[in-house]
């Protein structure tokens, strides 16, 4: 029987039984010192997700502590990975944060992979234990880049391209774009220098994930190569721009359905066995 339900059953029991409070607890074993008694703060985020790579933090808050101890155990495995202040897990990644005389115990995991995905539990060493389970989902985010994975444009033509992420936590940090190796940055504009008009932009969005619009106009053939939509905290996508000169070339279209010429040799052994197929016939 878990303590809030055993709150709840003793409050209950005081509203209706008066005379029988003491014997109650005394039968749940906590004697008349049930007012000093730990118990969690409830009102915490018990399922919590966050993106590879980026510090997860699990918060237990504990009143009236009093002389227990706070441990973490990862549920999996029962592993032990911290207890009150020290870390009993050979895996640094985990550590627990507890500011000087505060109740909050706080499970920090740097870097989570998503096999630390998984049931963590709260505990405090009273007799009955107590404990309150927390589910952490480690997810990869990957963004996507809208359309083909070859864009082939005219040039002079524009170029919008979309990238999107919807995957992870609220804060899915910004995007750059990078042209091969070079990142792109829209360059300022002179309004006393009439080759200067601003070609390229970047917009980002947020609003449930985030979308970023790079848009080329009048796209030349130095614009062409591979474009690679870079999140701060979520796996890259990329795309190759073709701009050419003209229309696009048949084949890339279509496919190649031109027919090869006859060479001269097979011409004239055509020739040859239609005349000899003629003759025959005439004789």
């Amino acid at each position: 029987m878990n303590f809030q339900r055993i709150f709840t059953l003793m409050l209950w029991t005081f509203i209706l039984e008066p005379d029988g409070a003491k014997a109650h607890i005394e039968e749940f074993g906590y004697g008349a010192n049930f007012s000093s008694y730990p118990y969690f703060e409830f009102n915490v985020p018990r399922n919590v997700t966050t993106t590879v790579g980026q510090t997860a933090f699990l918060h237990c808050r504990v009143e009236q502590l009093g002389d227990k101890a706070v441990s973490w155990i990862r549920k999996r495995d029962l592993h032990i990975l911290t207890a009150g202040i020290l870390t009993y897990t050979s895996d640094q990644r985990f550590q627990v944060i507890r500011p000087d005389k505060s109740d909050n115990w706080t499970l920090q995991i740097k870097f989570p992979q998503l096999r630390d995905s998984g049931i963590y539990e709260c505990q405090v060493n009273t007799e009955p234990k107590m404990s309150l389970a927390y589910r952490l989902n480690v997810i990869e985010a990957k963004a996507r880049v809208l359309g083909p994975g070859d864009l082939h444009v005219k040039a002079g033509s524009s170029v919008t391209l979309i990238c999107v992420i919807n995957q992870g936590p609220h804060d899915l940090g910004t995007v750059f774009w990078y042209l091969g190796a070079n990142i792109l940055q829209t360059p300022p504009t002179h309004p006393n220098d009439p080759d200067s008009t601003e070609r390229l932009s970047i917009q980002n969005h947020w609003s449930d994930g985030l979308t970023s619009r790079l848009h080329i106009s009048s796209a030349r053939l130095s614009d062409s190569g591979n474009y690679s939509c870079v999140p701060t905290i979520a796996a890259p996508a990329s795309v190759n721009v073709h701009v050419i000169n003209g229309e696009h070339p048949a084949a890339m279209q279509h496919g190649n359905k031109n027919t090869a010429p006859l060479s001269p040799s097979l011409h004239c052994t055509l020739v040859y066995s239609i005349s000899v197929f003629i003759i025959k016939h005439i004789r």
